[in-house]
């Protein structure tokens, strides 16, 4: 991926982007596309961080949490219309979303909340154990009571968007430093780096799950929880499926969904104290209920990476009420989700002041 790692630092800019994954570059974008001299500031490569270690998907449902979902919903309708603004057409491939539900609270609860999800704009229904059972023929009909089915969720490369997005902003004026870390911010928003420093109008904090340390930097405290997640491989099932929606478990947060030949699951880390066969054992346990052609199967740790968390597991998007930093983190996973919309988000805070 080109960079401007040769290039000399300008003095100035507009707007600093620090971090360059999907929010990053979907802000730079937006930022330059509105007319805005943008700086990107990457520590490490494009795409290199939380963007480059997730399961690839991007969904519209998220249970209880409709605020999120309709970020999701104005997402996916800037990734479906992405070549037309980026030149970057990107391969969507629809597997849709399943979320099983094992016990009567966790239905009454998605009935509870079904309207405010349909008023922003989600797609999804309540549907039987069998119905669950015919989208994804791994589920056990007698362990799960209903399901949430949501068929607006596709598989896509995380790395196409940031690709798109960098170059689309490259196109309209801005310019992208890689492996050039902030190491410095002072009171006057100027932000050092090995490459010299330069003089920020505004500072825009994209950087995953170092939002927190660059916050600091610039005195502004930012209430982050990063945390890591990990995921597996099985070993190659006796029946592949190889177009199984992404499906997950309502109590344990277990996720599965088809990868090649193989399943590609996730259900956290091991919890403090936990040692990691105990955990893997809980994974087993749930697999071995839920889907029973999975029981006993083997699993081998595909890739980790950090994340970053806020309050409620839900992103918090803004800008400090007395200097002209601005914000978005706390995406736990979902950032390509609502990239588009974060950059949109950022670019009219910036802009209204």
């Amino acid at each position: 991926m080109p960079a401007e790692t040769l290039s000399a630092l300008p003095a100035r800019a507009d707007a600093v982007v620090i971090g360059g994954g999907v929010i990053g570059t979907s802000t730079a974008y937006h930022l330059a596309e509105a007319g805005v001299n943008t700086v990107l500031l990457e520590r490490g490569s494009l795409g290199g961080g939380a963007s480059a270690h997730t399961a690839g998907m991007v969904r519209t449902y998220f249970p209880g949490d409709p605020r999120t979902g309709q970020m999701a919903v104005r997402s996916l309708n800037a990734y479906q219309d992405f070549a037309r603004h980026t030149a970057a057409p990107l391969a969507l491939k629809r597997l849709g979303f399943l979320v099983l539900f094992t016990d009567e609270q966790q239905i009454a609860d998605f009935e509870a909340g079904h309207q405010a999800q349909r008023a922003a704009g989600v797609q999804v229904a309540l549907i039987s154990a069998g119905e669950a059972a015919v989208r994804n023929p791994l589920i056990n009909e007698r362990a799960v009571l209903a399901a949430a089915w949501s068929p607006e969720a596709y598989h896509v490369d995380g790395l196409d968007i940031v690709r798109g997005y960098a170059a689309a902003a490259r196109n309209h004026g801005a310019r992208l430093f890689t492996h050039t870390p902030v190491t410095r911010i002072d009171d006057d928003n100027t932000l050092h780096t090995p490459l010299g420093g330069i003089k920020a109008d505004s500072i825009v904090c994209t950087a995953g799950p170092w939002s927190g340390e660059v916050a600091a930097m610039a005195s502004v405290d930012l209430p982050m929880r990063p945390h890591v997640i990990e995921m597996l491989f099985t070993d190659i099932p006796p029946s592949p499926h190889p177009d199984l929606p992404m499906t997950m478990h309502a109590a344990s947060g277990l996720r599965i969904r088809s990868w090649k030949d193989r399943v590609l699951l996730a259900m956290g880390a091991p919890k403090a104290g936990e040692t990691r066969e105990a955990w893997l054992g809980r994974i087993a346990g749930h697999l071995g209920t839920l889907f029973p052609a999975l029981d006993g199967i083997g699993l081998h740790r595909a890739w980790s990476g950090d994340f970053d968390a806020g309050p409620n597991n839900t992103a918090f998007i803004g800008e400090h009420p007395t200097r002209r930093f601005l914000y978005a983190a706390g995406f736990t996973g979902a950032g390509l989700c609502q990239a588009p919309a974060a950059g949109v988000k950022l670019r009219d805070l910036l802009l209204a002041n």
